[in-house]
């Protein structure tokens, strides 16, 4: 399974950067209308639209999903203002994850069968009713799982695992600093940190989000608004911390070396400091690259720490590697260890106002789009 596939088939129109659309379905069948979300250029909220696509069945290696739930990610935020280069230029289909019911399986799928409940991993164009995606890019949904839940566990929790485990190397008693920990990546984080005995959590995070993240197993809040985090943590544990989960960049990835301990590992896996507003700012972009850390093998030697970088869309090729790491989730998932936690649902009209949930960092927990307003019946129903 590849972490960074080609974009779901029925994302857009044939171009040149895009593989081209689905083939017709078997026997004559028409192409079916759905909607889906498409950022019309880069800029403001209003820039990711409703509008009409035409898809039609499997390729051969693929399954068709009508999708229930998408997951609204910091890198679909980038993407709109022109800051993520993993995403193929407007008009496109942005969305790395969903989950649904497969409604169709093309020739040479053996391991999928209609009605089978999945989730979906893509590089982009998951956003829509309706998507084509070869079978290795799905996931066979864990009993008892919504498909909100589906749609908000790849992407945060494989990065939270993978930050933690693979390059941190989470041990027990040690200590653990989650920026953005109210965030997707930092609720997953917490959790699967509470999977490992005598583990401390301090998280950054605005002081209205506190109690819910002392409720979680942060034992340490902090407002970074209002304080020093570094001092905060330094009062706390005056040699620092294990781990740093780095999701900001720029002068905060320097200020997160120097919290480590002896033989403290710092993992980089984002930039949100370059998004401070609707608009591509040029400003906090220049502030963001010139305060950017840097530091070369030999200095390294002298601090003994790690400086680790992780990217889930660059994970080409990882088959299984990645297909590991999600069936290690589903199985804290079976186990109750771990359980997504939904900050919101929105109808995919009100996408604007999910964007700026997550961008003014109102969420506590995953932001989801779905394609139609849900309704409570037919949730219990099918979930």
């Amino acid at each position: 399974m590849s972490a960074e596939p080609a974009p779901a088939a029925a994302a857009a129109p044939p171009s040149a950067e895009q593989a081209p659309g689905p083939e017709p379905p078997a026997g004559g069948e028409e192409a079916a209308e759905h909607r889906a979300l498409v950022l019309t250029g880069f800029g403001g909220y209003e820039k990711v639209k409703v509008q009409a696509r035409r898809g039609g069945g499997p390729r051969p290696g693929e399954v068709s999903v009508r999708v229930r739930a998408c997951g609204l990610n910091f890198a679909d935020l980038m993407a709109r203002q022109g800051l993520y280069d993993r995403l193929p230029p407007p008009p496109v289909c942005p969305g790395m994850e969903c989950a649904g019911t497969v409604r169709a399986i093309g020739d040479g799928v053996g391991d999928r069968q209609v009605g089978d409940k999945v989730m979906v991993l893509a590089r982009s164009g998951l956003w829509q009713e309706v998507v084509n995606v070869p079978a290795g890019q799905t996931f066979l949904m864990p009993e008892g799982m919504s498909f909100e839940e589906a749609a908000a566990l790849l992407v945060n929790y494989i990065t939270a695992y993978m930050i933690l485990f693979d390059f941190g190397n989470l041990r027990p008693n040690q200590s653990v600093l989650i920026h953005m920990a109210a965030g997707g990546v930092g609720t997953a984080a917490i959790q699967l940190c509470k999977t490992v005995e005598n583990v401390t959590i301090f998280g950054t995070a605005s002081a209205s989000k506190h109690e819910v993240l002392k409720e979680s197993g942060v034992a340490h809040p902090i407002d970074y608004r209002t304080m020093d985090y570094a001092e905060e943590v330094r009062k706390i544990s005056p040699k620092g911390v294990d781990i740093v989960l780095d999701p900001l960049g720029g002068s905060d990835t320097s200020k997160a070396f120097n919290l480590l301990k002896p033989m403290g590992k710092l993992i980089t896996y984002g930039v949100a400091n370059l998004l401070t507003g609707q608009k591509k700012n040029l400003m906090a972009m220049a502030k963001t690259w010139w305060n950017q850390f840097s530091i070369n093998a030999l200095q390294l030697l002298h601090h003994n720490k790690a400086v680790c970088g992780y990217h889930l869309g660059y994970m080409d090729e990882e088959f299984e590697l990645v297909g590991g790491v999600v069936a290690k989730l589903i199985n804290l998932y079976s186990q109750g260890k771990i359980k997504p936690k939904i900050d919101s649902v929105w109808p995919f009209d009100q996408v604007a106002d999910a964007m700026r949930q997550m961008q003014e960092k109102k969420n506590v927990g995953k932001v989801i789009l779905v394609p139609e307003a849900p309704k409570e019946e037919s949730k219990k129903e099918e979930n």
